[in-house]
C-alpha cells in the first residue's frame, strides 16, 4: 500500500526526491549565507571604522605629527626602509598578546560555563555567585591590579585573572539565560523517560544554550584582548599592551598607531572567525539550537 494513501503520512517522493532540496543542501545554503553575511558585515565595519578615523582626524584638526591616517599607517608598515624590521617586531609582540588573550579567554569561558551550570543546577548558589561576579565587573582593573599582582605575581596567572574578570560576568549571564531556556514540558519529558537532571542539562540544556554561548564567545574575544593588553601594561611588561605605552611615552607616534591598528584588526579577525564557527555549529544542530 502506498504511504500516500495513509492519512497524515508524508509524501516521501516529494521530500527526498529530485523535486526539492534535501536537508543537507538546505543546511549548506544556510551556512553559505551565514558566511557571506559575516564577511560582508565585517567589511562594512572596517569601512565605517576607516571613515570615522579619517573624519575624526580632520574634524578635530589633529596634528600630522600626532595623528596618523590609514595611508600613513600603511606606509609605516609596508612602505619604509625599516618596515620589515617593524613588522617582525610587531609579529613577536602580537604572538605574546595572542597567547595572553587565549589564556584569558579559555579561563574566562570555562569559569563562566562551570559557574552557569552550578547556578542553574543549584539555584541557591545564584545569590552567592552573581554578586561576586558583578563586583569584579564593576571595580576598575587598574584598582584591582596591584592587589592581584601581590597575590599571584607577574606571570601568566595575572593575565588569566585579569582577562577572566573582563570576560566572566557577561558570559555568565548569557549562558545562564541560555541554560534556563529549557521549557518545563521538555524537562518533565526527559525525567519521565528515566533521565536525571544532569541528562536534562546535557541533552536539552546545552543545545538550547548554544546561541547564548556563541554570543558570549563573541563578547569574550574583545574582552580577553582588552584584559591581556591591560595585564601586559600593568603587570607583565610584555606584548603589544606594554609596547603601545612604551612607544607613546617616547613620542614614537607612528609605531604607536601601527601597533594599535594591528591589534584592532586582529581582534576583528578573531571576531569574524567566531562568527564563522558559530554558523557552522548552529547549522549542524539546525532547529534544535536555541530551542527546547
Amino acid at each position: 500500500m502506498s504511504t500516500a494513501l495513509l492519512p497524515g503520512a508524508p509524501d516521501l517522493g516529494a521530500a527526498g526526491g529530485s523535486g526539492g532540496p534535501g536537508p543537507g543542501r538546505s543546511a549548506g545554503r544556510a551556512l553559505l549565507r551565514s558566511v557571506v553575511g559575516a564577511v560582508a558585515t565585517m567589511a562594512l565595519v572596517l569601512g565605517i571604522v576607516v571613515l570615522l578615523w579619517v573624519a575624526a582626524l580632520r574634524v578635530f584638526d589633529v596634528s600630522t605629527y600626532v595623528g596618523k591616517g590609514p595611508g600613513e599607517v600603511w606606509t609605516i608598515l609596508f612602505g619604509e626602509d625599516d618596515s620589515a624590521e617593524l613588522r617582525g617586531e610587531i609579529a613577536v609582540l602580537l604572538r605574546e598578546t595572542l597567547v595572553d588573550a587565549g589564556i584569558g579567554f579559555v579561563a574566562g569561558m570555562v569559569s563562566a560555563v562551570l559557574l552557569a551550570v552550578a547556578v542553574v543546577r543549584y539555584r541557591t548558589l545564584e545569590s552567592a555567585v552573581m554578586p561576586v561576579a558583578l563586583i569584579l565587573q564593576t571595580v576598575p582593573l587598574i584598582a584591582l591590579a596591584p592587589l592581584l599582582i601581590l597575590l599571584v605575581g607577574r606571570g601568566y596567572a595575572i593575565v588569566a585573572m585579569m582577562s577572566t574578570i573582563v570576560v566572566l560576568f557577561p558570559a555568565l549571564v548569557n549562558i545562564v539565560l541560555g541554560l534556563r531556556s529549557v521549557t518545563p514540558q521538555m524537562r518533565d519529558l526527559v525525567l519521565v523517560y528515566g533521565g536525571s537532571p544532569t541528562t536534562v542539562m546535557r541533552k536539552v540544556g546545552f543545545p538550547s544554550a548554544l546561541p547564548a554561548f556563541f554570543a558570549s564567545v563573541r563578547i569574550a574575544i574583545p574582552g580577553a584582548m582588552t584584559g591581556a593588553l591591560l595585564a601586559e601594561w600593568l603587570a607583565t611588561g610584555k606584548g603589544i599592551g606594554y609596547a603601545v605605552v612604551s612607544a607613546a611615552s617616547r613620542s614614537q607616534n607612528g609605531r604607536t598607531w601601527a601597533l594599535v591598528v594591528v591589534v584592532t584588526l586582529t581582534a576583528l579577525l578573531l571576531y569574524l572567525v567566531a562568527q564563522l564557527v558559530e554558523a557552522v555549529v548552529l547549522s549542524r544542530f539546525g532547529d534544535a539550537a536555541g530551542r527546547s
